[in-house]
């Protein structure tokens, strides 16, 4: 059986979720936490019970999803995290992403979904949907394409990777603004991506930057 721990702290939510994630096969939920903090403190207290998936919310008290997976994955980094959450915006998935999250899920997924999602993070390691997810599919298209990287390149894509903006990145590279755009433009074209989530979730799986 696998172990699912939950953190959110919208207590009935995070219930019927977890109502829900009992009734898969192979899988058990061992914790419900309100926020992240709770749960460092369940998992520290009861190693015998640290879940293999953490379903994360991103914004909440105390500590936060992102925070919290930035813990986890540097304490824990066996342990997968998928986000579960209400925001879409680019920024905040990136944030998740960034911060070592193996998925991301809006709240309306559908039951299947989210049985896929646990299994499917379990077994191969990542999984997305939506928007991220043709994302992920074509940086996955990309590794079988001999795809050539300058030296300078790759350091911006590391900057790129942070929560630095492109004016911050010029000035770590001592390079003007006017350069950094042609970084970007040349990377985003080598690559086939059309946005910084693309080239974070590239830049991940390639082991260029490790969160």
């Amino acid at each position: 059986m696998y172990k699912v721990a939950l953190v959110d702290d919208h207590t009935l939510l995070s219930e019927a979720i977890a109502g829900l994630v009992r009734r898969f096969e192979n899988f058990e939920v061992v914790n419900v936490s309100v926020n992240g903090r709770e749960l460092v403190d369940f998992i520290e207290a009861n190693p015998d019970m640290q879940p293999d998936v953490v379903l994360m919310d991103v914004k909440m008290p105390v500590m936060g999803g992102v925070e919290t997976t930035q813990y986890l994955t540097k304490h824990y980094p066996e342990i997968k995290v998928l986000a579960l959450s209400v925001e879409e915006e680019e920024g905040v998935v990136m944030q998740m992403i960034r911060a070592g999250a193996k998925g991301y899920l809006l709240k309306d997924t559908r039951k299947s979904i989210l049985e896929q999602a646990l299994n499917e993070v379990l077994e191969h390691g990542y999984y997305y949907t939506n928007t991220v997810e043709r994302i992920v599919k074509k940086t996955e298209r990309l590794k079988d394409q001999e795809i050539v990287l300058k030296e300078r390149e790759i350091e911006f894509i590391k900057h790129a990777c942070t929560e630095m903006t492109y004016k911050e990145i010029a000035e770590k590279m001592f390079l003007s603004p006017k350069t950094i755009e042609g970084y970007r433009e040349s990377v985003f074209q080598k690559l086939g991506l059309k946005n910084r989530t693309g080239l974070v979730i590239y830049a991940i799986k390639n082991n260029i930057f490790v969160p």
